[in-house]
């Protein structure tokens, strides 16, 4: 199963992404502004999702709202 980010690129277990677009964290007071850089990304079983440590928190993002970086 290859997962790709909203440019296409290929992403595997611990790259690096950065987030297109300003996103509302649900249940969350938190907001992921544009251009935030993610570390250490792991993929998950659905093809469109990968999960993310942000802050002290773990958080599950749609690849379309990625980029590698």
């Amino acid at each position: 199963m290859d997962v790709k980010d909203s440019s296409g690129n290929v992403l595997n277990d611990g790259d690096s992404v950065q987030v297109i677009k300003d996103l509302k964290v649900k249940g969350s007071s938190t907001t992921l502004k544009r251009g935030a850089a993610i570390k250490n990304i792991r993929l998950t079983s659905k093809e469109g999702e990968v999960e993310c440590r942000v802050g002290k928190g773990t958080i599950v993002l749609k690849t379309c709202f990625l980029k590698k970086a």
